[in-house]
């Protein structure tokens, strides 16, 4: 079965590159959006359910300001956010966790952008412990959810948006079945693929989810140590580009080359 499915993937991936190649796949890619009205109407249906949950535990919470408040796009905002919220965040903890992991579980799973600055909120509110904590808890129930979703409706998605990409990544995966989840530590250790891809792609090139799931929960603790630290120190940035300077980028691939190393010593062992 699963050789058929594979077998049927690539027939699928093929002709999609022959389409492009075609005058009729020339067509701007907003012409052919490849989600189908049940799986659109699927999609929609999820991400009304999850914000009537958000806007439910939102409605709970104790009275502030919330107008003052939005989700941050730079440095600056979410210097002028953590003020805003630092008072509250005292003075209603547990509220306060609730809303912050609802809100970042909710954009990591509909992908939207903004998680780092809810990352260095984390530092500069919770400290280093706490703030990785959450921060690993949130990004991992956040991927896991999109997985799923991307299980149910992602594959018409990930082959209009990115083919190429996902044959590398599907071929990948099978030349390393055996050793998958040091490879999936890697990815997500070092900035490799985007994780974005790799939780929308995982469940189409047929990743087990306790691999997916434990990789996550593992690799993206470096990143998210770093990211949280940073937010200490969240009055010293200038942008987010300071927090993956030479140095830093050379750690997380030194980690991840060990996460690897049992791989490269097998094949090394084999080939002897």
């Amino acid at each position: 079965m699963a050789l058929t499915r594979n077998l049927i993937r690539d027939e699928e991936l093929g002709a999609m590159s022959n389409d492009d190649d075609s005058p009729s796949g020339k067509r701007s890619k907003l012409d052919r959006f490849p989600l189908s009205r049940w799986e659109l109407a699927v999609s929609l249906g999820v991400f009304l359910v999850f914000s009537s949950g958000l806007f439910c535990i939102y409605m709970t919470m104790p009275a502030a300001e919330f107008v003052k408040l939005k989700l941050p796009r730079s440095i600056s905002d979410l210097r002028l956010l953590k003020d805003n919220l630092a008072d509250y965040a005292n003075e209603y903890p547990a509220q306060f966790v609730l809303g912050y992991c609802a809100t970042y579980i909710f954009m990591q799973t509909f992908m939207i952008p903004g998680t780092i600055f809810m990352s260095l909120l984390a530092g500069a509110l919770f400290g280093v412990i706490k703030g990785v904590v959450l921060v690993v808890f949130n990004a991992t129930a956040g991927a896991t959810s999109c997985f799923f979703l991307s299980k149910l409706i992602g594959r018409p998605l990930i082959t209009w948006l990115w083919p190429d990409k996902l044959r590398f990544f599907q071929a990948e995966i099978g030349k390393r079945r055996d050793k998958l989840l040091n490879y999936m530590l890697f990815l997500r250790i070092t900035p490799t693929l985007p994780n974005l891809f790799i939780n929308l792609a995982s469940p189409i090139v047929d990743v087990p989810f306790h691999i997916f799931f434990l990789a996550t929960l593992v690799g993206l603790i470096p990143a998210a140590y770093i990211t949280v630290r940073a937010g200490l120190a969240i009055g010293d940035l200038k942008s987010v580009k300071d927090l993956y300077d030479f140095k830093t980028l050379s750690v997380l691939f030194l980690i991840g080359f060990i996460s690897i190393l049992p791989t490269i010593l097998k094949r090394k062992k084999i080939y002897e």
